[in-house]
Order: C-alpha cells, then sequence, then structure tokens
C-alpha cells in the first residue's frame, strides 16, 4: 500500500459508489488501493444497505460470484463503514434513477466526498457542496506519498 497522509483522517468520509467497489474486489488498481486504504481506517467509508444490496446483486449476476463469498464481503465492508439508513428520497439523475441512491447515502451521513467510476455521478461533479470525483481524482486531491 502506498503511504496514505491525511491532515485528519477521522474528519474524512469518503462514499465509494458500487461501481468503485466492484472494480476494486474484481480488478484491483486504484480502486483496490483506495479499498485498501478504508480496511486499514486511511480514511472512514460510507455506505449503506441498499447500496450494499446492489453490490451483493451485481456481484452475483454479473461476475458469478457465489452467495457464501458476497456474504463475506459484505460483512467485512459493514465491518469497515458507517452504514447510513437515508430518510428521504431524491430524484437527481434522470438517465439512471439508481444512481440517486449513493446521493442519498452520502447526504445522509455527511460525506465530505463521494468517489464512484459512475458516469452520471462523475459528470455530476458535485452534489450540496459533496465534490463527486474518480478514484484517481480523489488520491490526487487528498495525497499520497510512495
Amino acid at each position: 500500500l502506498a503511504r496514505f497522509s491525511l491532515a485528519t483522517p477521522s474528519a474524512l468520509i469518503v462514499l465509494t459508489g458500487p461501481t468503485i467497489f466492484i472494480s476494486a474486489l474484481m480488478f484491483g488498481g486504484l480502486p483496490g488501493t483506495l479499498l485498501d486504504l478504508a480496511l486499514v481506517n486511511s480514511f472512514q467509508l460510507l455506505t449503506s444497505a441498499v447500496l450494499l444490496d446492489e453490490l451483493d446483486e451485481k456481484l452475483r449476476e454479473k461476475f458469478e460470484i457465489s452467495p457464501k463469498d458476497t456474504h463475506l464481503i459484505r460483512i467485512r465492508l459493514e465491518a469497515s463503514a458507517v452504514i447510513v439508513t437515508p430518510d428521504f428520497s431524491l430524484a437527481v439523475i434522470e438517465d439512471d434513477p439508481d444512481d440517486d441512491r449513493v446521493l442519498e447515502c452520502a447526504v445522509a451521513g455527511k460525506a465530505d466526498y463521494i468517489v464512484s467510476g459512475d458516469r452520471h455521478l462523475v459528470k455530476l461533479g458535485s452534489y450540496r457542496g459533496i465534490p463527486i470525483m474518480t478514484a484517481r481524482q480523489f488520491m490526487d486531491v487528498v495525497g499520497t506519498e510512495g
């Protein structure tokens, strides 16, 4: 892992959308590094049951990951993340309403950043003052040292 330095890691709350989790788990690379850093508490990860359900479904259906393995992945993420339950609904992204669940989670959890590989979210740029960026942009903004 790269050394990751944050002035106040406990203050940094990052929501990663299901696309980042899938990329991290299936392909590694920068999303994998991001997930590894979250799992060692370099920053606080934020998600919701709805987003974890979506992740579970995509891993099983698109990548044929067994229910047992998806359950283990979910347990690990639940143990490492703050799980929020938004009590409101948003209708912001017309082209992909499922992406609104990411925004709901970010707002409910008071995320500092939304990290996503989803083109609809990244195109939005920010929502209610929460910057939306790719894994590369996030790492560039908050800083890594080799």
